[in-house]
């Protein structure tokens, strides 16, 4: 495939995600900006199909175009009917993109039962929608053109007949200026013209009419009250004579929603992912190099040798920065997906619900935001499905019929902070309790907190629904969500009142490549605790230790902190020389004390996968490379937490 065509499906895709969204928008504000947007981007995506060599796609999106052109001309009117046919047409667009050069692969699709059921849906969709209810509003357009326009081509015949193109025109010729007859000059302009247009386009349309003809001197008053809002910026078609540059052109309109801003005005390149991990992982080796450095200047105490240490540091520290922040993305390019998910949950489950997003703009890593789409579906689908009641048990409830998720992100210091809320029933506690001594989980006697039961809904195979559905009800999903955010180094925690709804927080980090991390000792080997899990470091009375009173408790001020000794838990060895440190971290809502030898500082990890001879073992999260060359493990704390019961769960497989 020629380089042209390929970035044609690069760019195509994104029109068809900036697409679904305007779709969507439609719902809520069919105005005739909008519908120019998706005009346009259908027109876009036709004229590139045609030029770039996918004419099965042109063709196909050809219907979708004519469509719209005839909302656009106010001769129907957006209808649910239409806007189900022109996603489900979206989305086969995308499968003849995946199709890419295929012929076969794309004659399969073209007359697949798919593509005519989506052809039929939207030919009944524009037989049965309702007359576009259009809104009309008045304009005062006055022009005169200057005294010689005439001798440099100026035609207002031209200029009225695209006016009347536009609407109802009423024209006034005004002849004030006009001489008498002996002074009349037939090469010079003496008329002006006063035009009351009735018309459903925008301002906009009207200046564009004079945009060639500044001798006219326009002038343009609403007559009425409320003048309509701006069109919206235009989507440039590509270029034939600049094929590399035109492939490129899908860009969609600017649009005044936040979610489908552009990066209009700044230069921008495509870059394959694999370079962005390549140059990461080598900017790793350059951190470990650098941290080698610093140790060898520090022995040799070398004034000029420190001086340029110091420098390289300096550098290396900005281009961290730099190319961490290149992999950085807005999370919205995940949250624009589920308000189709919603859409279609609503219809599926027959019940009315609205998703809610905030905080889109936050950036997080590409590579914790590719995994990070999956697990939030599993959760936005449970929510619709267990937390929102059918409307009428909600205005039973005295709650509003249509439901509610909110999805919401932040950056909270080091890490990245992801909300996931209903305003449904919420967690039926003595419900979860009950199923879960069904499974064993908890003994027949147990009395947990709330919260260490809202955590059972994440075993394996958990379910409290009382029947399986399409959607959800089998025990599969919300562990694998856990497994999927533990694997981001991330945390849920889960927070619920009955009747209120539920709501479910993660805290994933920033990026899976270099993290802060906390240095400790144990014995003689050296772990590492990331920074965003540890809360605060204490000292320790070994004293503790050697008590006999039940559950290692200690007093963190009016709380107490349930410890164990690090050492017994990963069977190392332990330098007891009368005087330790507790790590205080926290992970998935609960908090614990880990008893270590010695803190020895922060230190920027950059990580490194473990072995596939060591990928069993749960309690860590990979390795690093310290300054003196040697390898340190770097502790996953939920896992471990988990295993040594600070959640009183086990999940373990």
């Amino acid at each position: 495939m020629n380089p042209a065509a390929q970035s044609y499906i690069h760019e195509a895709r994104d029109l068809l995600t900036q697409l679904e969204q305007m779709l969507l928008d439609l719902e809520t504000e069919a105005s005739p900006e909008a519908i120019d947007s998706v005009f346009r981007a259908l027109h876009t995506l036709k004229g590139g199909g045609s030029m770039f060599g996918f004419p099965a796609l042109s063709a196909f999106v050809h219907h979708f175009e004519d469509a719209f052109d005839r909302v656009r001309e106010g001769k129907i009117g957006i209808s649910k009917p239409l806007l189900d046919a022109a996603l489900e047409g979206r989305d086969h667009v995308i499968a003849l993109l995946d199709a890419g050069g295929d012929e076969a692969a794309t004659a399969e699709l073209v007359g697949s039962d798919q593509a005519r059921r989506i052809l039929a849906a939207l030919e009944g969709a524009v037989a049965g929608a309702p007359p576009a209810v259009v809104r009309l509003a008045r304009w005062e357009v006055s022009f005169r053109p200057s005294k010689g326009a005439l001798r440099c081509g100026m035609r207002p015949d031209l200029l009225l007949a695209e006016l009347r193109e536009l609407g109802d025109c009423r024209v006034r010729c005004d002849v004030s200026d006009l001489p008498v007859l002996e002074n009349l000059d037939p090469a010079q302009s003496h008329l002006g013209w006063v035009v009351e247009l009735t018309t459903a386009q925008p301002r906009a349309a009207i200046e564009s009419v004079f945009v060639f003809a500044d001798d006219a001197d326009p002038r343009i008053v609403a007559l009425d009250q409320d003048e309509p809002p701006a069109a919206a910026a235009p989507v440039e078609m590509p270029s034939a004579e600049t094929p590399a540059t035109a492939a490129s052109a899908p860009a969609a309109p600017a649009r005044s929603a936040p979610r489908a801003q552009t990066m209009a005005g700044q230069d921008t390149v495509r870059v394959p992912s694999a370079k962005l991990d390549s140059i990461l992982d080598q900017l790793g080796e350059l951190v470990i190099a650098q941290a080698r450095l610093n140790q060898t200047a520090a022995r040799l105490g070398d004034s000029t040798l420190e001086g340029l240490v110091e420098e390289v540091h300096r550098l290396v520290t900005g281009l961290r920065d730099t190319t961490l922040s290149v992999r950085m993305l807005p999370i919205e390019t995940v949250f624009g997906k589920f308000r189709r998910v919603v859409r279609d949950l609503s219809t599926e489950l027959g019940k009315d619900v609205v998703l809610v997003t905030d905080g889109g703009e936050t950036e997080i890593d590409k590579n914790v935001l590719d995994r990070l789409s999956e697990p939030l579906v599993h959760m936005i689908r449970n929510s619709a499905d267990h937390g929102i009641e059918s409307a009428a048990d909600r205005v039973a409830a005295g709650k509003p019929a249509q439901g509610r998720v909110r999805l919401a992100a932040s950056q909270d210091a080091g890490e990245i902070v992801i909300v996931i809320e209903d305003d449904g029933r919420g967690l039926d506690h003595d419900k979860i309790r009950r199923k879960a001594i069904d499974r064993g989980l908890l003994a027949a006697d147990a009395r947990p907190t709330e919260a260490a039961l809202a955590q059972m809904i994440f075993a394996p195979g958990f379910s409290t629904a009382d029947k399986v559905s399409s959607v959800s009800g089998r025990g599969v999903g919300m562990d694998a969500v856990l497994s999927a955010i533990t694997g981001l180094r991330g945390t849920v925690e889960v927070t619920s009142r009955k009747g209120e709804g539920t709501r479910l927080t993660l805290r994933l980090p920033l990026s899976l490549a270099i993290i802060d991390g906390l240095l400790v000792r144990l014995g003689p080997d050296v772990f590492v605790l990331p920074l965003i899990a540890v809360e605060e470091c204490v000292e320790f009375d070994v004293t503790e230790l050697t008590r006999n009173s039940g559950r290692r408790m200690l007093r963190i001020r009016e709380h107490l902190v349930p410890f164990v000794d690090l050492a017994d838990a990963l069977e190392g060895t332990v330098e007891n020389d009368g005087r330790r440190r507790v790590v205080i971290v926290r992970a998935e809502g609960e908090r614990m004390g880990l008893v270590v030898d010695d803190i020895l500082g922060q230190h920027q990890t950059v990580i490194k996968p473990m072995s596939a001879y060591h990928a069993d073992l749960d309690d860590f999260a990979g390795a690093t490379i310290l300054a003196d060359g040697t390898v340190a493990l770097i502790l996953d704390v939920a896992m471990l937490l988990r295993r040594l019961g600070g959640t009183g769960i086990s999940l373990a497989a």
